[in-house]
């Protein structure tokens, strides 16, 4: 890569962190500005034309990656569930995880997938849905090695993320203290899920 192109990465890159980094509980995308945003990245506001069109692009590229760095850490979490057997409890870490290293990559996405931008809501949509896509292929892949089969996985990883997203909203502002908390509600409310649908599975057939 030459070293123009480099610059041109490390300039996105820091428009980017800027817009993120300008973003609270209190303050959400909608109210950001391209020049303060270029401010904040130490460019002038006409050079931001050079790496995005508008600020909902850059807004769309945040939510881009915040979506492939969650799938990223959860299929980490599938190594750490293969040593220790604890799908649940894991992945509710992994995510918790997740939420201390991008409160505000995540509050974006909270934000966003029922603002006003179709745009923004749309691509939230799309991340969630693969993320439910690849969460429904391993439960029905650990119903299967445990022979506990569910009533529909895919339904069961709906649920399962519905869940996992609004605890997660009210885990962004939580003390060390109620995290750990909201982490046991979680864990339960997941199994709770989860042996719901297998015990439909019996029913269904009559077991």
């Amino acid at each position: 890569m030459s070293a123009r192109a480099e610059q041109k990465l490390r300039t996105r890159r820091a428009l980017m962190d800027a817009a993120l980094a300008q973003l609270s509980a209190n303050r959400g995308f909608g109210s950001l500005s391209l020049r303060e945003v270029a401010r904040e990245a130490g460019i002038a506001p006409t050079s931001f034309y050079r790496h995005f069109t508008e600020l909902d692009e850059l807004g769309l590229a945040l939510v881009d990656e915040g979506g492939v760095a969650l799938r990223q850490l959860m299929r980490q979490a599938r190594k750490r569930i293969a040593r220790n057997g604890s799908a649940i409890s894991t992945s509710v870490d992994t995510f918790m995880e997740y939420l201390g290293n991008n409160s505000n990559l995540f509050r974006l996405m909270l934000r966003e997938s029922t603002g006003v931008s179709k745009s923004f809501r749309t691509a939230i949509k799309a991340e969630i849905d693969h993320f439910v896509t690849e969460l429904a292929a391993d439960l029905g892949r650990f119903a299967e090695e445990e022979g506990k089969p569910l009533f529909d996985a895919r339904l069961v990883a709906e649920a399962m993320v519905t869940l996992v997203f609004n605890q997660g909203a009210d885990a962004l502002d939580a003390t060390s203290k109620e995290r750990d908390e909201l982490k046991a509600k979680l864990k339960t409310e997941l199994r709770m899920i989860l042996m719901g649908s297998q015990t439909l599975y019996r029913h269904a057939r009559g077991k």
